[in-house]
């Protein structure tokens, strides 16, 4: 006669504890995905500034025809500005804005003839010219603020001018002021406005440009690595300003016409400041 067959083992702790596994597994959500990493800066070094200019002038060199018209709108917006102080003094500051205002965008063209050379291509005119159309939008907010943060500027500046002299002086009037030591007051306005709104418009487009040509990014990001390459390594960031500037001054001794070169070699040098500074 055969005996019953043992009942089937209770499942032990290891078994329940894979089936509750199982089970909680199951009712996890998935998980999300992981964040894409931030935008990486690259340590430079004080004697970058001269290297992006010796790029810039080797960018130049290579297709000097669309450097030289660039250069050439400078110059024209140089001799304008000019002749526009000599009658309407009041008029200049709301210009100068402007001209700060169009010379980043002017500089989009520079920026993709070295984009171009970098990539081992020759440079289109044409396309140097509508190197904004694809990215209308974003430049266009970029603008904006630029636009903001200048008129800001002028508005103070005209301020300045109103509290220290009766009216707006006339362009020898207005040379003889700031040399004159019995002005320092205004002068020291003059030159800290002056001081803090160039350093903003700096810090806010040292690389700001040449990345939203260069990469499907927002304007906001761009600013802000633009501001944060500013703020991290801000003695490089300091000469390569003092650099831009001293070249610039210099070229607009002679009445703009260094212009004509500077301004698209330092268009260029700005391209690889850019690409030594922010990781691809």
């Amino acid at each position: 006669m055969l005996s019953p067959a043992p009942p089937p083992p209770a499942p032990g702790p290891l078994v329940a504890q894979d089936r509750s596994s199982t089970a909680a597994a199951e009712e996890a959500p998935a998980l999300a995905p992981a964040p894409r990493p931030g935008i990486v800066l690259r340590q430079l070094s004080f004697a970058d500034p001269l290297r992006w200019l010796a790029l810039g002038w080797a960018d130049f060199k290579r297709a000097p025809g669309i450097g030289l018209f660039y250069g050439a709108c400078f110059t024209v917006m140089g001799w304008a500005l000019m002749r526009v102080y000599e009658h309407a003094p009041a008029y200049l500051l709301a210009l100068s804005a402007g001209f700060l205002l169009v010379a980043p965008f002017l500089c989009l063209g520079i920026y993709h003839v070295s984009r171009e050379l970098q990539a081992g291509r020759q440079p289109d005119f044409g396309a140097s010219l509508m190197a904004w159309d694809a990215r209308m939008g974003q430049l266009g907010i970029f603008a904006f603020v630029l636009l903001v943060l200048e008129m800001l500027w002028a508005r103070s500046t005209l301020v300045i001018f109103a509290v220290t002299f009766d009216g707006m002086p006339d362009f020898k009037g207005s040379l003889s002021a700031l040399f004159n030591p019995e002005n320092v007051t205004f002068i020291v306005a003059w030159a800290v406005v002056g001081a803090i709104f160039a350093t903003l418009i700096f810090s806010v487009s040292v690389v700001s440009m040449p990345m939203l040509l260069d990469r499907q990014t927002d304007a906001i990001t761009a600013a802000l690595t633009s501001l944060r390459l500013v703020l991290t390594q801000t003695g490089v960031m300091f000469f390569w300003a003092v650099l831009i500037s001293a070249i610039t001054f210099a070229a607009m001794a002679p009445w703009f016409v260094g212009l004509l070169v500077v301004a698209p070699v330092i268009g260029h040098a700005s391209w690889h400041a850019y690409r030594a500074a922010v990781e691809d």
